[in-house]
């Protein structure tokens, strides 16, 4: 299973803006996940970033005016608008929205968004004082209104010395929206609640027991759910990734936070998704001061934590969804089995955490899902995205 926007025809809107630069890495983020990319500049872009920048990167020759004299130049806007999947400008400046937005068609860019059908990104990015006027906003709301959707810009220290909203977003985020925009809302109005990352139980004030889990299934299964149009809250231990855009995110220390926290929202989700690494025990009595180095051997009394699966299946009501994972080092099957059946799971997702690209930390994962009815499903090693959306294609089975 590949990326979501693989093979997909996605077309680059470059204008004259500072934030140009951050264009080429947005390409290259988008050339990364597999698109074919065609890029169009409007003549101030070409002062900012050279068209051979992009052609490179991209490998199709840069669009620049209706009437280059290479090939059909002429024509180009009108094949590139049938052909593509969507169409996304950053940074897009005051002058292409207002003209968007009005109609007007007197370059390639702007002859080009007039003739696409399919999804339409527009990503500010300007003055503080001109995002902010009348007229501006008038314009989004216009091109909102047209099904265009608009990122709002970040807010910070502007180039020109001003500080406010008008920064372009970071190329990440503009991917993940775009991948909003090409994902279908099948998910629409259900209420999805995802753990991940690891619990951290204290020792002493500097010393912690936990696991090498990064969070990063979890986080991939939030962001596929929020892309389908569910309203989405991410408990999550300790982790260094970024918080995902447009899902609640809830941080949490110890597994009786976490625990508290899950049971505190259960009731309200209709798909629960467990991928937390959650610690099974913890110190007795931590220090209060930090344990000074003493004798060869010191002995650490531990005691259960609350098993939190076992209470979500306990509790688990008839509409609701409750997906587990097992992460094993031998055994896969046996151990999964026993697990779905005892906490009462719909689904448990079991990986080899000691097999290349399966492991804590990977951007990949090979699992098997392990179904209630008795079926299982195998899958080869994929991105942990990848994963996330099949998972969700087999919970959204099983609310059928």
């Amino acid at each position: 299973m590949k990326a979501l926007i693989h093979n997909k025809t996605i077309v680059l809107g470059v204008c004259g803006g500072i934030a140009a630069y951050k264009s080429v890495e947005l390409l290259r983020l988008l050339k990364k996940e597999g698109a074919d990319v065609r890029v169009m500049m409007t003549r101030n872009a070409q002062a900012f970033v050279g068209s051979m920048t992009f052609e490179a990167l991209s490998g199709h020759p840069v669009c620049t005016n209706l009437f280059e004299s290479r090939g059909d130049a002429s024509i180009k806007h009108i094949e590139w608008a049938e052909q593509a999947d969507a169409a996304v400008i950053a940074p897009a400046t005051a002058n292409i929205i207002g003209k968007i937005a009005n109609g007007i068609a007197d370059d390639a860019l702007t002859t080009f968004m007039l003739a696409v059908t399919k999804q339409k990104l527009i990503c500010p990015s300007m003055n503080t004082l001109m995002y902010q006027s009348k007229a501006m906003q008038r314009n989004l709301e216009i091109l909102k209104s047209d099904g265009c959707m608009i990122i709002e810009p970040s807010a910070g220290e502007l180039a020109c010395g001003t500080s406010g909203p008008g920064r372009l977003p970071e190329p990440p985020d503009i991917l993940d929206r775009l991948k909003a925009c090409l994902t279908s809302k099948d998910l629409k109005g259900k209420h999805v609640l995802v753990t991940a990352g690891p619990t951290r139980e204290a020792i002493d004030p500097v010393r912690f027991i936990s696991n090498p889990s990064s969070g990063k299934m979890g986080f991939a299964i939030a962001k596929a759910a929020e892309h389908r149009g569910a309203e989405v809250i991410l408990v999550s231990g300790p982790v260094t990734l970024s918080d995902p855009l447009y899902i609640k995110v809830i941080k949490v220390q110890t597994a009786e936070e976490m625990a508290e926290t899950v049971f505190s929202l259960a009731e309200q989700a209709d798909i629960i998704i467990k991928t937390a690494a959650v610690s099974d025990y913890r110190p007795k009595e931590p220090a209060k001061q930090k344990i000074k180095k003493g004798d060869e051997e010191m002995v650490l009394t531990l005691q259960k934590n609350p098993d939190i699966l076992r209470e979500l299946g306990r509790r688990k009501k008839d509409h609701q969804t409750l997906v587990g994972f097992a992460a094993e080092t031998q055994e896969l099957e046996m151990n999964a089995g026993k697990k779905l059946a005892e906490k009462n799971l719909d689904i448990i997702v079991g990986n080899l955490v000691n097999h290349p690209g399966s492991g804590f930390g990977t951007d990949t994962n090979q699992v098997t899902l392990f179904f209630r009815n008795g079926d299982k499903e195998q899958l080869p090693a994929m991105e942990k995205e990848a994963v996330a959306h099949l998972l969700l294609d087999r919970v959204k089975e099983l609310l059928s």
